[in-house]
């Protein structure tokens, strides 16, 4: 297993961010997932989100719900998304699961945690996971040995961020806006001020997510940040395409184009 730490510390030797890429499981197909996340890693994606897909996504935009219903329509399960996480890590990226807190409630918070790490996750994100309620998964995640990432965002007082980063490992998720996901033309002004801030905090990374669609926000927002995180960008291509084939083309394009963004800070 790849962690998050020797992704960043290798990212900062090479005096770069880390480029972080997001895929639900079970998109476009089960195993179309793996093989589109394995074309991200192979063109410059460092660390590789595997969403698990839920049937309320409340912070998920219109691209990533669309994807999402796919992968449901499609009989994703847990299981699923551990088999394409033990995919997705025999590349050698960092890859972590990014979830609602519910489906993992649901599960079972410790056995969650140790299947995750048996099929080589390096941790999870959950968004909608406050720190006043995150004890139960914090000591499951640090008994299987995985990070567990929160986030922050825009409106956070720097109180909040304080409670926020202390229930981090691995790096700190830091949104660029308020609202839900999806690519846009900017990347928010707020994000360069979020990030500083919640650097005040913490020493941990932090890494930026939603909005971001190419190779020059990936460029604008790596000169302040840690890691450039995209999601929607890459789904898009994959529902847009014709047929699977060229949807690798296309996401192993943009991963390409994103890579050499991170790495003109």
């Amino acid at each position: 297993m790849t962690t998050l730490q020797t992704v960043f510390d290798r990212a900062k030797a090479d005096n770069r961010a880390a480029l972080v890429g997001y895929l639900p499981a079970g998109f476009p197909t089960k195993d179309g997932a793996v093989a589109a996340a394995t074309a991200m890693v192979e063109a410059g994606c460092d660390v590789i989100e595997i969403g698990l897909p839920y049937s309320d996504p409340l912070m998920d935009g219109p691209t990533i719900q669309d994807a999402v219903h796919r992968a449901l329509t499609n009989g994703t399960r847990i299981a699923d998304v551990l088999r394409t996480v033990e995919g997705v890590a025999r590349t050698g990226a960092a890859t972590l699961v990014m979830t609602y807190w519910n489906p993992i409630d649901r599960y079972g918070a410790e056995r969650f945690a140790r299947e995750l790490a048996s099929a080589g996750g390096a941790g999870t994100i959950t968004p909608d996971l406050t720190p006043e309620e995150a004890d139960t998964w914090r000591e499951a995640s640090a008994a299987a040995g995985i990070d567990t990432v929160f986030l922050v965002a825009p409106s956070s007082t720097q109180e909040r961020i304080k409670a926020v980063v202390n229930c981090c490992t691995g790096f700190v998720y830091a949104a660029s806006l308020m609202g839900i996901t999806g690519a846009r033309e900017t990347v928010n002004a707020a994000a360069e001020g979020l990030v500083r801030r919640t650097r005040e905090a913490t020493s941990l990374p932090v890494c930026v997510g939603l909005g971001i669609s190419n190779g020059r926000q990936a460029a604008e927002v790596a000169a302040y940040a840690d890691g450039v995180i995209v999601g929607s960008a890459f789904i898009r291509l994959l529902l847009d395409a014709p047929d699977e084939a060229s949807g690798l083309t296309a996401v192993r394009s943009l991963a390409a184009e994103l890579a050499e963004g991170v790495r003109r800070r």
